[in-house]
Formats: C-alpha cells, sequence, structure tokens
C-alpha cells in the first residue's frame, strides 16, 4: 500500500510526519552504521520475558511479544558482537496515551567497554546527526520552543531537591518517587536543551549494576527533551548471582502485586554468565518521531 492510499484510509496520520518518519529511521540506520555497529534483528516472541514488576507482556498463545530485544541482544553481545543495535517493534500491555502505544517501535543498542556516561555521547551524536538530515542545523523547535543540542546533566537526588523541595529516600516508595518524578520534575527537563537524569534508586532498576561508592543507587539514565523521556540506559549489571537474586525480588513483586508470573528466563541468565562488561540503551522511535514531527500524540507520527 502507498503512502498516499495509506494515509487516506487513517485521515488522522499525516502524510508528510509518515515521509519523515522514515527519513529519521534512515538516518539512525546510517548513523550506527557510521559508528561501527552491527544490525541484528531477533526474535518478537520470546517463552520467558524478563520479570520485571512494572512492566507486562503481551501474550501470543504460549509465548510473549517482546516487550524489549533485550532479552535476545545480551544473548548476542554475549557472544563477542561488541557494538550492536537494533530497530525493533515492542509490545507492553496496558500502556497507551499521548506518548504511549501497547505496539511500539525500539531502538536499541548495545557496546562492550563502556559504561552508561558513554552513552550520552552516544545519544548526543545521534540526535545532532537524525535532527541535522532533517533539516535542524542547530537547535530543533517543538511546540515552539527552542532546544540546542547541549546536554544538560543532573542527578535523581539532585533533581529531587531542585525542582521537588526536598530529600529523595534512601529507600523510595515506588508511588510516591513515580508520583513526584511524573508531576514535579519531568516537566521541568529537557526544556532549552536535553537533559540527562542519572543515578536512579537501585531498587527499580533490576538490570542495572549499583554505583559501587554508592550501592543504593543505579548506573542507569534516562534522556527528556522538552519534557519528554525520549531514552534510558544503564551500564548492565554483568554479575549473574546477583542478577538472579534481583530478577527472583521482581518475581516475586509481581506475585504479591497481583499480576501474571512468567516462566523463569533461564537461557537469558546463561548468557548473563559470559557477559562482558558493557552498557546499551533504549530509545522511543515513536516518540523521536513526535519531536522531530512537532507531533501533540503518538498517533499522528504511527500508521
Amino acid at each position: 500500500m502507498t503512502i498516499e492510499n495509506l494515509t487516506t484510509s487513517c485521515p488522522s496520520v499525516l502524510k508528510g510526519n509518515l515521509r519523515r518518519r522514515v527519513e529519521i529511521i534512515n538516518a539512525v540506520r546510517l548513523f550506527f552504521e557510521k559508528e561501527g555497529f552491527l544490525e541484528v534483528e531477533t526474535p518478537q516472541l520470546v517463552d520467558a520475558p524478563i520479570p520485571e514488576r512494572f512492566i507486562d507482556a503481551v501474550k501470543c498463545g504460549d509465548q510473549y511479544f517482546v516487550p524489549s530485544p533485550e532479552v535476545y541482544m545480551k544473548r548476542l553481545i554475549s557472544g563477542k558482537n561488541p557494538r550492536i543495535f537494533q530497530i525493533s517493534k515492542c509490545f507492553r500491555a496496558g500502556e497507551t496515551g499521548k506518548f504511549h502505544n501497547e505496539e511500539f517501535t525500539m531502538l536499541e543498542w548495545y557496546r562492550t567497554g563502556a559504561d552508561y556516561f558513554d552513552l550520552i555521547d552516544d545519544a548526543l551524536k545521534l540526535l545532532k546527526f537524525v535532527s541535522e538530515k532533517i533539516g535542524f542545523k542547530d537547535e530543533l523547535v517543538y511546540k515552539g520552543d527552542k532546544i540546542n543540542f547541549n546536554f544538560e546533566e543532573i542527578s535523581v537526588d539532585d533533581a529531587f531537591l531542585k525542582f521537588a523541595g526536598k530529600k529523595l529516600e534512601l529507600q523510595p516508595d515506588s508511588f510516591e518517587f513515580d508520583k513526584i518524578l511524573v508531576e514535579k520534575i519531568e516537566p521541568k527537563l529537557g526544556v532549552e536543551s536535553p537533559t540527562v537524569l542519572y543515578d536512579y534508586p537501585s531498587a527499580f532498576c533490576p538490570m542495572s549494576k549499583p554505583k559501587k561508592e554508592n550501592p543504593s543507587r543505579a548506573e542507569r539514565l534516562e534522556i527528556y527533551v522538552a519534557g519528554i523521556e525520549l531514552a534510558n540506559g544503564c551500564t548492565e549489571e554483568t554479575d549473574y548471582d546477583e542478577q538472579v537474586r534481583k530478577l527472583k525480588e521482581e518475581q516475586k513483586a509481581r506475585k504479591e502485586m497481583g499480576k501474571e508470573v512468567y516462566p523463569w528466563p533461564e537461557e537469558f541468565l546463561e548468557s548473563i554468565k559470559k557477559m562482558p562488561d558493557c552498557s546499551g540503551m533504549a530509545l522511543g522511535i515513536d516518540r523521536l518521531a513526535m519531536l522531530l514531527c512537532d507531533a501533540n500524540h503518538i498517533k499522528e507520527v504511527i500508521t
């Protein structure tokens, strides 16, 4: 089906946005090829999703659609593939709204010998490269606001003090943490330039390596542009015993929350035994398209 026919049958989707989306994805691929990454394509069905308490997989027969290609990509990076990326369809139950759709497109990349702060350089270069390819030179404009490409960085602890006026508890309550983050902090991030929010509470980061000097905080970051969470990444947990312990806690939490308890991801965990030190980041392609198309709703940039 041509874009013309598609947009005629879906009048809420603008033809120009669909063309720009294609340009964005082509530019993403070109960027990673230039940076020496190998593009991979992994299955969209998995027997055992990673059991994170706040992410719910979509059932498909006796399997599940992947909430993230992470479960397979970590096996590949454990098999001596030092730089890999993928643009993949992902599925998460119950995630709908202005910036969410149950079926969405995710960019993920992993590289060995790097930590979470190395990912900031990747993301900055990627955002500039893609933006320039579609016509934004020194800044992008979203909803009339000009946003430059000079990343700002702030820790989660400092963001709580600065924007919420309170100290983040050592062992924060997940509901209260999310409420303050969404209502008081996120709208202030990425207004004039992309903001990197880093060092999240370890209790909410089962896949991330804890900081050596402060194990209550994890080597995890999120990138915000115009108040929109665009990407999140971390230094990956490579300690097998620690990863098992964390995922058992996640399974227990799912059960206590009345959620489905997934089959134990034994194959995924076996790959952790061979995984080198590495970092990985996930970026929402649909949200990137929203920013670069000046769109109000995710449905304006998906077919």
